[in-house]
């Protein structure tokens, strides 16, 4: 039996990557096929060099405002905004309680649970623990909690923190995707053919799973060129090397 396989690369620290989570989701759910389709997630750290926990004074928009050179008005604009985008896609993002670090050891936690079948799982819950519940993805006592509600062994947990286990899978799909080119997050690529960078539209994600599923059934390229020519690759809101995080 055929199956499609769709490569999402992004990061936990990433309001834009959780935005895109939820859409395709939703695109997937009406998609013909859903029962055919693997998701495998893929590392991408926004801030390789950030500290455990990042400390910072005042509230997120003026953290934002700093970053960018904008004034704190603008900042919280962009915190309104986003929490705004969330909201829409039933997503309750708290940038008073967010907690920025490094995200790392929170990869190598996806990574681990994807062994088990729960990759998905540990994606979401950890998504949901840093937008919304405050949690430090550079806490490991933390991502170790984390872990056992979602069923893993917390030995297992502990000891992968302690050496080097999935140290190198996370850098070989940050290297995939320096390769690739991609320089923002959420991307997803589709039956290895078709990519989109950024927050899609269901739609545009429908469109292009479809794409990806007549590729496998014709056994040739044409469908990518003809999924380029309707619409199905484009950019939409990501957060990118730079920033959002």
């Amino acid at each position: 039996m055929q199956r499609l396989q769709v490569d999402i690369w992004s990061d936990i620290a990433c309001p834009w990557c959780y935005v895109g989570k939820r859409r395709f989701e939703a695109a997937l759910a009406s998609f013909e096929e859903r029962a055919s389709v693997d998701v495998r997630w893929r590392s991408f750290e926004l801030n390789p060099g950030a500290p455990q926990v990042e400390q910072f004074d005042g509230s997120y928009g003026e953290r934002l405002a700093r970053k960018y050179g904008v004034t704190a008005a603008s900042g919280e604009e962009m915190v309104r905004s986003m929490t705004e985008t969330a909201a829409a896609e039933g997503l309750d993002f708290r940038f008073d309680r967010i907690r920025p670090g490094n995200t790392f050891d929170a990869h190598r936690l996806v990574h681990l649970a994807a062994t088990q079948g729960l990759g998905d799982a540990a994606k979401e819950r950890l998504m949901r623990a840093y937008m919304t519940e405050g949690a430090a993805m550079g806490e490991r006592d933390g991502l170790v909690q984390l872990a056992a509600e979602l069923g893993l062994d917390t030995d297992e947990v502990r000891a992968m923190f302690e050496g080097d286990t999935f140290e190198q899978a996370v850098r070989a799909d940050e290297e995939e995707a320096r390769v690739r080119g991609i320089s923002g997050v959420p991307y997803f690529l589709i039956g290895g053919q078709h990519g989109l960078s950024g927050a899609q539209p269901p739609e545009l994600l429908l469109r292009a799973l479809r794409a990806g599923w007549n590729d496998l059934e014709s056994a040739r390229t044409a469908a990518g060129d003809d999924a380029s020519e309707d619409g199905a690759t484009g950019d939409g809101e990501s957060c990118g090397i730079d920033g959002c995080d």
